[in-house]
């Protein structure tokens, strides 16, 4: 009994800890795959113990699947159902892992041949009013093409190349948080809690779009009107003294225009390959990445300039951010942990009995994610809501889709709630009051319209 209750009482000051991060100074990462490894620890060594006060409903099936274990005792059947079902946990969790990495190795691609100037060199507008509009549009669209984390890293390194001023360009990049997640939310491959929630089974591509797009819009739209007006009328931004390129001479503006339109259809394609060929989106994307490679690397090997050899994807690998793939090992891992001891079931069972509209779980779901990881709620959620034939919680529902929407753009009502907060936070060092202060409330307003646009409409 005292294992089962210590289990989520582990993974909540695990969550609390990475909310923390800059107060205990231990990276999330490391805290997430501590807890899993913890979590998963715990329920190996007491699996009878745990599954004797809540046995799995699918116990019974997996011992008739595998015969040989029928013979064994209780104790033996649990720790063979935890040993299958943690190589099974890992199989789920590592689509997601690896859909992430490859598109993180997409982006760096492009940015290490300077693909994402093409997007610099076309802002031609002086004016920061305008520019709010510019960057706030611009991070919607790409941010469901490439995810919300890798846009606002590309919007930054565009921002500091079109900014001088350090006040100003805080502002535009508290901007990029807020329409970052904005455009995540009506996108299955915008945010990692979306595609869980796709490649879950949860929601389909063509009915998130359809239904989410205008309440992120909408979002979007308050976001970028509400900042635009932080400017004074007809203030414009000082010019910037770019650095000269040391890219090789072959990279030139028509190649690296070519890089960046085959890179955004790689990854806008993925949905597109798995509805017409059923094929996984961890794999449409890693497709993507190879027709990449061997563009660029055959280039790189007919130039007889040395600085090509760096853009080798090969050595390119060095630079992606592998601690972030591991804080997504580290906390799906733990909820599935979780879900296979069955507390996650026990949970649901009990909220249900507090709140019986499952809009209203979404949107306090959605609050939550402000300083809880949207990663781990919805994950959670997954495993407390199984998909069901009819209703709020069957493919498409509305809880799911409903859900979608608040978890992403809750994050962003404070500026720890999402990954794409931190890494903006980390990049151009915003304090989090100063964040509270200026932003916060815009989140809110914009959070609640677009929330009373979706529950009209649907």
């Amino acid at each position: 009994m005292f294992l089962f209750y210590a289990m989520p009482i582990i993974f909540v000051l695990g969550i609390i800890m990475i909310a923390l991060e800059d107060v205990v100074h231990i990276n999330k990462a490391a805290t997430a795959v501590g807890m899993s490894i913890l979590l998963w620890l715990i329920c190996l060594l007491d699996a009878a113990g745990l599954f004797a006060l809540h046995t799995p409903e699918y116990m019974e099936n997996f011992i008739a699947g595998f015969p040989k274990f029928a013979a064994l005792s209780p104790a033996g059947q649990a720790y063979r159902y935890v040993e299958v079902a943690l190589v099974e946990a890992l199989g789920d969790v590592s689509t997601t892992l690896f859909f992430v990495l490859a598109s993180m190795a997409i982006v760096e691609v492009l940015d290490s041949h300077g693909a994402f100037s093409v997007i610099t060199k076309s802002i031609k507008s002086k004016g920061k009013r305008r520019l709010a509009w510019t960057f706030g549009t611009l991070t919607f669209v790409l941010s469901a093409l490439l995810g919300n984390l890798a846009t606002v890293i590309v919007m930054v390194a565009v921002l500091r190349k079109l900014i001088a001023d350090k006040s100003d360009r805080m502002i535009y990049a508290c901007l990029t948080i807020l329409t970052a997640n904005a455009g995540g939310s009506w996108s299955p491959i915008g945010d990692v809690t979306t595609l869980l929630l796709w490649t879950g089974g949860n929601l389909t591509v063509t009915h998130q779009v359809s239904h989410l797009i205008l309440s992120s819009a909408l979002y979007a739209t308050i976001a970028c009107t509400i900042v635009s007006l932080m400017f004074p009328k007809g203030s414009n931004i000082q010019d910037v003294v770019l650095e000269k390129s040391h890219l090789p001479e072959y990279i030139t503006h028509k190649y690296q225009t070519t890089l960046l339109l085959i890179g955004l259809s790689s990854l806008a394609m993925v949905p597109v390959f798995q509805s017409l060929f059923n094929l996984p989106p961890f794999m449409g994307v890693l497709l993507g990445l190879v027709i990449l490679w061997v563009i660029t690397d055959i280039k790189a090997h007919k130039s007889h300039d040395s600085a090509s050899r760096k853009l080798l994807v090969s050595n390119l690998f060095s630079k992606l951010d592998i601690s972030t793939v591991l804080f997504f090992l580290g906390i799906l891992m733990s909820v599935h942990t979780l879900k296979t001891v069955g507390f996650l079931s026990e949970l649901s069972m009990g909220l249900n009995k507090l709140i019986a509209d499952p809009n209203i779980i979404s949107l306090l779901l959605g609050v939550c994610s402000s300083f809880l990881d949207n990663v781990a709620l919805v994950a959670a959620s997954m495993g407390m809501y199984p998909i069901a034939e009819a209703g709020p919680f069957m493919t498409d529902g509305t809880f799911w889709t409903f859900l979608a929407y608040c978890a992403v753009t809750g994050g962003s009502l404070l500026i720890i709630g999402s990954a794409s907060g931190v890494t903006v936070m980390g990049m151009e060092k915003i304090s989090f009051v100063y964040y509270l202060k200026k932003f916060s409330w815009i989140a809110l307003l914009s959070y609640a319209a677009g929330a009373v646009v979706y529950l009209l409409l649907f």
